[in-house]
Parts: C-alpha cells; sequence; structure tokens
C-alpha cells in the first residue's frame, strides 16, 4: 500500500502550514462522524484526510471555509431593519406626532459642542 507523503498535497495547498491545518480539521471532521470520500484502507483519520486532499476527493476552498466558520464566535447575520411605529394610535396622534418640532442637531455642531466641554479634573490616586 502506497502512503500519502506532503508533496502529493502540496500541489493542491501550496503553503505547508495551511495544508497541515486544513488535513487536521478533516481529520477531526471525520472523527466526529463525517462520511469518507475515499476508502479507509486501514489508515489513521489524518492520512485519510491527507489522501482525501491528494486524491482532489474534497476541495481545499470548501475545507478551508468550513475551517473559518468553525472558529469564528460569533457570525453577523445581514438582515434588513424592520420599521417599527413607536407610537401606537389612531390617526390623531398621528396628525399631532406632525405637529410637534423636535429640535435637530447636525454632526457637526454635536462635534463643536463635544469639543467644548471642558474635561473633569484628573485626580491622581497615588
Amino acid at each position: 500500500m502506497a502512503r500519502v507523503t506532503v508533496e502529493d498535497c502540496v500541489d493542491k495547498v501550496e503553503n505547508r502550514f495551511e495544508l497541515v491545518l486544513l488535513a487536521g480539521h478533516r481529520a477531526r471532521m471525520i472523527a466526529s462522524g463525517s462520511a469518507l470520500t475515499i476508502a479507509r484502507d486501514n489508515d489513521k483519520n489524518p492520512v485519510v484526510a491527507l489522501r482525501e486532499i491528494a486524491d482532489e476527493t474534497v476541495a481545499p476552498e470548501d475545507l478551508k471555509e468550513d475551517l473559518i466558520h468553525s472558529l469564528q464566535k460569533y457570525v453577523e447575520v445581514d438582515e434588513p431593519e424592520q420599521d417599527v411605529p413607536l407610537l401606537a394610535g389612531g390617526d390623531d396622534d398621528v396628525a399631532e406626532d406632525n405637529a410637534i418640532a423636535f429640535d435637530r442637531m447636525s454632526e457637526e455642531e454635536l462635534l463643536r459642542g463635544l469639543e467644548s466641554m471642558v474635561p473633569p479634573d484628573k485626580q491622581d490616586d497615588f
């Protein structure tokens, strides 16, 4: 039986460090119950993972994306914000809301106001 070597995989994944990361991730996937794409031939999971990469039965790009998603702790989902009315009421409430004028402040006015503020005295606790 021929063993897989790093040279068999380097032409698929050029960076050896990335190859180790991807093969390790695939080996963990196999250990957790993922289906094999090649015959095991009494090999251990890391060797099977390297053989899968060398035979191109798994795409390195897909492994890379899966590895990135497995390492993320927070995944931001882009969802459109819904417009929710702040006040519930009839048409009379809407007419009254339109009659009230609120003070609006531009960004420049806000920045000028913040810059004119005096910082509190610093106290040394030492």
